[in-house]
């Protein structure tokens, strides 16, 4: 018998839950504590433990290399371009007010905006400072 067996199974019913967890993270962070930040930390914990359990290369399939590389400067580029539009409608940086059709709608569309690119740059940041650390002793 195999003793990594209980972790895998855990790992099995605890993994959705975190997932699911990091999606009403970051959801309810307008409504109270959480947001981008703390669900990419949560999201990415997920993906990290199940690359502890089953392996780096199984995270990596789950999550690619490339598709790390991309999210990272995907995610400040969300961020920017919320406060970039901001200015270009005649407001200040990350002033959301003019976002849409009144300043009600236009905050709550900017701050979902904002928190949506925190949690891609913590999520691939996270994602990429593991697999870098974790496949340093691999040879190829």
């Amino acid at each position: 018998m195999r003793l990594d067996i209980v972790l895998r199974v855990a790992a099995k019913l605890i993994l959705p839950l975190m997932l699911v967890f990091a999606l009403y993270v970051q959801f309810h962070g307008d409504y109270g504590p959480g947001g981008g930040f703390q669900a990419g930390a949560i999201a990415a914990g997920a993906v990290i433990l199940y690359g502890l359990v089953y392996g780096l290369s199984a995270a990596q399939r789950l999550v690619p290399v490339a598709a790390v590389e991309t999210m990272v400067p995907l995610g400040v580029l969300v961020f920017a371009a919320v406060g970039v539009a901001g200015l270009l409608l005649g407001d200040n940086y990350l002033d959301y007010d003019k976002l849409a059709h009144d300043a009600v709608h236009g905050q709550e569309w900017g701050v979902f905006l904002v928190e949506a690119g925190v949690f891609i740059t913590v999520f691939s940041t996270m994602l990429a400072i593991f697999y870098a650390f974790a496949g340093r002793g691999i040879k190829e």
